[in-house]
């Protein structure tokens, strides 16, 4: 069982940053690979990012450029950077784990999720 915890959302303006961070505990391994997922009201939850163990990275298209993924296995953290953030990047974000890359990256449903976290960017 792996445990996931979100924490580093906020509310900031149009053009501002934010660093998400997810911790993991429990039976976790720095073999596995997470990915950060939003979902936005009235929507259905989309992927944002990932990373592999070994730090290789996939983006969505409307992130690709502004956020950047990385991890810190000797601390089992994985951080989101969001840079030059938009009105539509409003959404809760989950971190999310799993031992599959593809199971991440392709079919996007990862084992273990956190609870998540509230980013509002105001206009």
């Amino acid at each position: 069982q792996v445990q996931l915890v979100e924490s580093g959302g906020g509310l900031v303006q149009a053009g501002g940053s934010l660093r998400l961070s997810c911790a993991a505990s429990g039976r976790t391994g720095s073999t596995y690979a997470m990915g950060w997922f939003r979902q936005a009201p009235g929507k259905e939850r989309e992927f944002v990012a990932a990373i592999s163990w070994r730090s290789n990275t996939y983006y969505a298209d409307d992130v690709k450029g502004r956020f950047t993924i990385s991890r810190d296995n000797a601390k089992n953290t994985v951080y989101l950077q969001m840079n030059s953030l938009k009105p539509e990047d409003t959404a809760v974000y989950y971190c999310a784990a799993d031992p599959a890359w593809g199971v991440v990256v392709t079919t996007r449903k990862p084992s273990y999720w956190g609870q998540g976290t509230q980013v509002t960017i105001s206009s």
